[in-house]
């Protein structure tokens, strides 16, 4: 089965795209001396996994749900890191992780015995390290919606909050300051996490360094990366580094393909509307904003048929645009919005009911096979 053949709206992950990332991450995780493991909030599509255990199995888990997937379906460690844990939760946190890291002093305090007598009853290589996120107080990211720095952030315990002094039994430190951003992004971040917790670094076994280094997109200095990771480890020896990446290891390996099934004109407006929904199948492109390429669509500026491409909800912001063709869109086209594997098929939703889109595999010589299709059932079991 060839993607022409796919009835739209389908998503399609592409293997060669993805093995092509999971080179380049395990190329970097060799050379710098770290460990990289994948986070499921950027990319949870589990039927692609037999893929990623080729590479490697350790993950990154924020809810319960995640840490389940990961121990089903990757199989190899889990690293938890939860806002707030509570009494209901923490037990099964502290069975399935390795790492577990807490956003406050009061949270690890408060659970610090669960953590103590469940390592006290396993074997040594089933105890749990615990960690503290850290708040090094320095933005890099230009989205507030995304960016964990901001005064009054809610994530991570500043060095201040600290005040010298090491809560007994903390093994690790973990920061998350990124947001697809540059590895001279992550120097500035490191600068600023050495100068305000350095003192503490001497008594960890590990740091973390959270997730958005897009380390697969074109034009990374991947080299400058693992220079200054390196260069960490150097200054800190002993130390485990740990990056949790999401969009990098699904950066450019799916697209959405969706057909035009009207259009409309209003004062002059062109709108094609399309079998799919920004608001419920690409809602990162309302939320952060950003316009999505069109495979389709022209790049010339003398291309002079322009279209507003709207969704089919009732949403009256459900809609993007302008993208310009070098031929007028006909009832029936096929329109290819790149990237929209991560941080897109975790975030959708079945507003207004709309049909979700299929999700396909096509492997390295082309062919393509369903990993998922949905119906009514799917919409019916989600409500009550």
């Amino acid at each position: 089965m060839k993607t022409n053949h796919i009835p739209t709206p389908f998503y399609v992950v592409y293997e060669d795209k993805l093995r092509r990332n999971l080179d380049l991450i395990t190329y970097v995780e060799e050379k710098a001396g770290v460990k990289i493991i994948l986070a499921f909030k950027a990319n949870a599509l589990w039927r692609t996994f037999p893929i990623f255990r080729e590479y490697k199995r350790d993950c990154t888990a924020s809810s319960l749900n995640e840490l389940r997937l990961g121990l089903e379906e990757l199989r190899g460690e889990v690293y938890s890191y939860c806002p707030a844990y509570t009494e209901t939760t923490i037990d099964e946190y502290l069975e399935g992780s390795t790492h577990i890291t807490f956003n406050s002093v009061h949270q690890y305090l408060r659970f610090n015995s669960r953590l103590e007598e469940y390592n006290s009853r396993v074997p040594e290589n089933r105890r749990v390290s615990p960690g503290l996120r850290v708040n090094p107080q320095c933005s890099v990211i230009e989205t507030d919606i995304y960016n964990p720095a901001l005064p009054g952030s809610r994530f991570g315990v500043t060095a201040e909050m600290l005040d010298g002094k090491l809560p007994e039994g903390i093994e690790g430190f973990h920061f998350h300051q990124l947001c697809e951003s540059t590895s001279y992004d992550l120097e500035k971040v490191l600068h600023a996490f050495e100068t305000q917790f350095g003192e503490f670094l001497p008594k960890l076994k590990w740091v973390n360094m959270g997730g958005g280094h897009l380390m697969t997109k074109k034009g990374y200095d991947v080299e400058h990366l693992i220079s200054i990771l390196r260069s960490f480890k150097e200054r800190h020896p002993g130390i485990e580094v740990i990056l949790e990446p999401g969009s990098a290891f699904t950066w450019r390996t799916g697209d959405l393909i969706t057909s035009v099934v009207d259009i409309v004109e209003n004062q002059g407006i062109k709108t094609a509307i399309i079998d799919a929904s920004f608001a419920c199948h690409m809602p990162d492109t309302l939320e952060m904003p950003y316009k999505p390429i069109i495979s389709e669509a022209s790049q010339s500026e003398d291309a002079k048929y322009v279209y507003r491409l709207g969704g089919n909800s009732c949403l009256s912001g459900d809609f993007m645009g302008d993208w310009s063709f070098n031929r007028p869109l006909e009832i029936g086209d096929r329109l290819t919005l790149e990237d929209m594997n991560h941080y897109t098929t975790v975030k959708t939703n079945m507003f207004n009911g709309i049909q979700h889109p299929s999700i396909v595999l096509c492997d390295k010589i082309g062919d393509c096979q369903y990993l998922r299709t949905y119906d009514y059932s799917d919409y019916k079991s989600r409500m009550s």
